[in-house]
C-alpha cells in the first residue's frame, strides 16, 4: 500500500495556555476512501516520537513502512477497504506540522524557544479542525496508543459527540510521577548539549548527543526486562570474551546507540522538548476523569476500548483499570483486556497477532 504526506493548513489556534497560533500547517496521511455519507472515517493518533506515516510506504521510496502497518490496510483490522483512516502529526512536532523548528513570519527564523507551550488539548483541537475540513461529522473510531492514547481520551472529554468509539492502548489518564522523571532527564540531556544554544541551533550545529541519549532513555522505557532478555541477554558484542573496555561490549548498548542515532536523523531536539512537556502536563488522574466524563453528549451507541499489556512498566496496567473505572461510574459502555506480552509498552506496536482480532471485532459493529 502507497501513502503519500499532505499538509492541512488553517488560519489559528487559541492554546490552553493563552497564546495564539497563527498560519498553522497540520501534516496528515488518509488510506482508504471517504463514502459518500463520510460516515466511515476512523481517527489514528501517533505516540510521543511517531507522526502521521501510519501504513503503508511514501510514492517512490524504500523507507521502511508506517508504524502501524501490521494494523491498518486492505483486509487488516483496521480495514482499509472498508474505512477511510485519517492520521495527522501533532502540532509542536517536526514532521511536517507546525512545531518549533517552524519559521516564525515576525523574525523569518525558526521559532525555537519562542514556540508557545502546547498541550494535548492543543493537539487534539487541531486535529479537530482537520476532521471538519473533510466533512466528518462522526468518526466510527478515535484509536491511539499511548500519548496517542492520551489524545483519545481527550477527544472522548472535550468531543465526546464526534465519535461511536474510543480505543485507548497502552495509555493512562495522567502522566505518572515517575515518567515525568524520566522525561526530564531526557530533557536535561538536550538542554546541557553543548550544541544545544537555547534552542537556537538551526543554523548551526545541532544538540545530537543530547538528543541521542534523550532517545536512549526513553527507548528503555518501552522495553520490558524480559525482552532484553530475549532480544539480547548478556552477550558481548561480535565477540564471546570482554574486551575491558567502557563503549560498546554488549549487544543491548550497541542497540541502544543504534536506535539514538537513527533517532536524530528524523527528529528535532526542541520538539522532543515540547512534545515530552505536553505529554506531563496531562492530568486526569485523582478523579478527575471522572468529573471530566459527567454529562458529556455522547451518541447513546458510543462504546469504549481499553487495552493493557502485562509487561508495560512505563503504563502499568492499573492506569488503564482507572480509566475503566472512571467509565464505568458514569455508565458508559467499556471492554477491558489486559494483553499478556513479554514486549512492555511496545507491545502496542509489535502483537499484531493477539490485537488484530480484538480490534477488527470491536470495530465493526
Amino acid at each position: 500500500m502507497l501513502s503519500k504526506k499532505e499538509i492541512f493548513h488553517f488560519d489559528s489556534l487559541d492554546l490552553e495556555c493563552g497564546e495564539v497560533l497563527h498560519n498553522i500547517d497540520l501534516a496528515y496521511e488518509i488510506y482508504g476512501k471517504l463514502n459518500e455519507n463520510k460516515d466511515n472515517a476512523i481517527l489514528v493518533l501517533h505516540a510521543l516520537t511517531g507522526d502521521s506515516h501510519l501504513a503503508g510506504k511514501y510514492i517512490d521510496s524504500d523507507l521502511k513502512t508506517g508504524w502501524w502497518d501490521k494494523f491498518v490496510g486492505p483486509n487488516k483490522a483496521i480495514d482499509t477497504n472498508k474505512f477511510f483512516v485519517i492520521c495527522s502529526n501533532v502540532i509542536g512536532g517536526c514532521s511536517g506540522s507546525m512545531g518549533p523548528s517552524s519559521l516564525n513570519p515576525k523574525t523569518n527564523k525558526p521559532y525555537g524557544l519562542n514556540f508557545p507551550f502546547i498541550t494535548i488539548k492543543d493537539m487534539v483541537k487541531a486535529q479537530k479542525r482537520l476532521i471538519d475540513f473533510f466533512g466528518i461529522k462522526k468518526l466510527i473510531s478515535c484509536i491511539g496508543g499511548s500519548m496517542g492514547g492520551m489524545q483519545a481520551l481527550e477527544w472522548a472529554v472535550t468531543f465526546p459527540s464526534y465519535s461511536l468509539s474510543f480505543i485507548i492502548l497502552a495509555s493512562s489518564a495522567y502522566q505518572s510521577p515517575q515518567n515525568i522523571a524520566l522525561h526530564e532527564v531526557g530533557r536535561r540531556a538536550i538542554m546541557n548539549d553543548i550544541n544545544w544554544n537555547n534552542g537556537e541551533y538551526y543554523a548551526s550545529a545541532r544538540p545530537d548527543n543530547g538528543l541521542s541519549i534523550a532517545r536512549m532513555i526513553a527507548h528503555i522505557t518501552y522495553l520490558s526486562d524480559q525482552s532484553m532478555h530475549h532480544k539480547f541477554g548478556r552477550r558481548i558484542k561480535g565477540k564471546e570474551e570482554l574486551n575491558f573496555e567502557l563503549h560498546n561490549e554488549f549487544e543491548v548498548e550497541s542497540y541502544l546507540e543504534y536506535q539514538g542515532r537513527s533517532f536524530i536523523q528524523r527528529f528535532d531536539a526542541n520538539s522532543y522538548l515540547y512534545i515530552t512537556r505536553a505529554v506531563d502536563y496531562f492530568d486526569y488522574g485523582d478523579g478527575k476523569l471522572k468529573l471530566a466524563l459527567q454529562n458529556k453528549a455522547f451518541d447513546e451507541r458510543v462504546k469504549f476500548l481499553i487495552l493493557s499489556f502485562s509487561s508495560d512498566w512505563l503504563y502499568p496496567s492499573y492506569q488503564s483499570l482507572e480509566i475503566v473505572k472512571a467509565l464505568q461510574y458514569n455508565n458508559l459502555a467499556v471492554s477491558y483486556a489486559d494483553i499478556q506480552s513479554s514486549f512492555g509498552h511496545d507491545a502496542f506496536l509489535l502483537e499484531n497477532e493477539k490485537l488484530s482480532p480484538i480490534l477488527k471485532a470491536f470495530i465493526n459493529f
